[in-house]
């Protein structure tokens, strides 16, 4: 036996990673330590608040006042190319108020967002590649449009660990399912501890928000099966050689482990004061909200919550909908921005949200729709927010054209955006990399650019 294969079998290998986890030791040599970025960061963690299905920017936070004027005319520039065939000029049907000191305009569906306006930097030149759901649920996910790269989530707790060991680096909170599931949060190749988990937080009680979140067995003899199980794992990997997924079910079960002593406590809404839950409001998306706080108090490193499952934002029949979601959305969001900022944390932490696109400014009138009211996928211009972590709040970027077609005015896309937070977590997106299959792979693929007038 060589020495370091007697170090290997007398640690235990993950086991004792695990058991040094649990003591609250350094935990060096762990994949989720702490580490140090590139250069001093302004921001230690990411909250991504994500309205799946596609919210309409001249809707919400990108008011034109010539869609009103020309209001069931053609666009005098005509329709760009979008997924589905499209009509005559849509003007909104809600009305918009300047708020805060930057005075910036916010639509009435939103008015709570609309107090904070002058903590939130507004994107309203976002645009991606295509205007289908899956390949820009994976572009603002992972950057890429195909499935099977990185998400933005796993590249950070890949490059910066997280703070807590006792719970997940990467959470990910949805009711069920959007559109494409998990590929919006896999790690792909990178180890398989870097990937999301979800919590499906549909359920109230921290006990069925983590199925079997307690073992049967008393915590000792947990441990001692868990060492026995990592020195028989490692012991198969020095004979066979390295196992990506054996070392991901490694580490999910010493991650699991250690959960037992913090995640019932940190998923437990039910312990904050009435009057902080009636803030957030009722629903899945207000609960995912407030249990994102708690994460992020607690040092995980990416918090996203999901608005629902598949694609709620997706009115393609009837923009009135659009009241309706925000009522479910506007207070839990503004509330965690309330709650970061009350406590300090929101100067580390980045708070960001938005879609996979916007919406056109011309009818939809596709056959498939039955009340013509609604609006079609817009990829060519849409409008994201982002707060916190160094981001410039009272600000507005760039612009769409004067009907919200397009963005004509500081592009940013979704590569250049994912820089930009990668910069401000201290890292240079060139460098953070991963080689696989021949090649070193970043988040942002070959492209982007840090846009630093965002920043404050």
């Amino acid at each position: 036996m060589t020495r370091r294969q007697l170090l290997r079998s007398l640690g235990a290998g993950g086991g004792w990673l695990g058991l040094q986890g649990m003591l609250g030791a350094a935990t060096a040599g762990s994949p989720l330590a702490p580490k140090v970025p590139h250069f001093p960061a302004k921001a230690k963690r990411l909250a991504y608040l994500f309205l799946n299905g596609g919210p309409s920017h001249v809707d919400t936070f990108d008011p034109k006042a010539l869609l009103t004027k020309h209001h069931g005319q053609p666009i005098p520039s005509g329709n760009l190319k979008t997924e589905r065939r499209t009509g005559n000029l849509l003007k909104s049907p809600f009305t918009f108020q300047r708020y805060g000191k930057s005075g910036i305009e916010v639509s009435e569906i939103f008015p709570e967002l609309g107090k904070r306006i002058d903590d939130i930097c507004v994107i309203r030149s976002m645009h991606t590649d295509l205007p289908n759901h899956e390949p820009s649920l994976l572009m603002l996910n992972c950057g890429d449009r195909l499935p099977g790269r990185p998400s933005m989530g796993s590249w950070l707790t890949y490059g910066l660990g997280t703070e807590n060991q006792n719970l997940p680096g990467f959470v990910v909170m949805c009711p069920g399912l959007p559109v494409i599931g998990p590929e919006l949060w896999t790690s792909s190749f990178l180890p398989a501890v870097y990937q999301g988990t979800h919590i499906p937080n549909h359920e109230t009680d921290p006990e069925k928000l983590i199925q079997h979140i307690r073992g049967a067995a008393p915590r000792e003899t947990q441990r001692a099966q868990l060492d026995l199980l990592a020195r028989l794992n490692r012991r198969h990997q020095e004979r066979e050689g390295d196992d990506p997924q054996l070392e991901g079910a490694i580490q999910a079960m010493e991650i699991a482990y250690r959960m037992q002593t913090e995640a019932p406590d940190a998923f437990d809404i039910g312990q904050e004061p009435e009057a902080v839950r009636a803030r957030y409001g009722e629903g899945d998306f207000a609960r995912g909200c407030l249990i994102a706080r708690r994460l992020l108090e607690r040092g995980v490193r990416m918090v996203q919550v999901y608005f629902g499952n598949s694609q709620p934002w997706d009115n393609h029949d009837d923009i009135l909908i659009h009241r309706k979601l925000a009522a479910q959305s506007d207070r839990p969001m503004a509330a965690l921005l309330q709650d970061l900022k009350a406590s300090g944390l929101l100067d580390e932490t980045i708070v960001l949200i938005g879609g996979e696109f916007g919406r056109t400014p011309s009818v939809e009138t596709s056959g498939l729709v039955y009340v013509q009211n609604g609006r079609d996928h817009n990829n060519h211009g849409f409008s994201v927010l982002v707060a916190g972590g160094g981001f410039k709040g009272g600000y507005v970027h760039g612009a769409t054209d004067d009907f919200g077609f397009k963005a004509v005015e500081k592009p940013v896309h979704p590569h250049d955006l994912h820089a930009t937070i990668l910069h401000q977590m201290g890292f240079d997106h060139t460098r953070l990399t991963y080689h696989h299959s021949g090649r070193d792979y970043r988040l942002t693929d070959v492209a982007g650019n840090v846009v630093r007038e965002l920043l404050a």
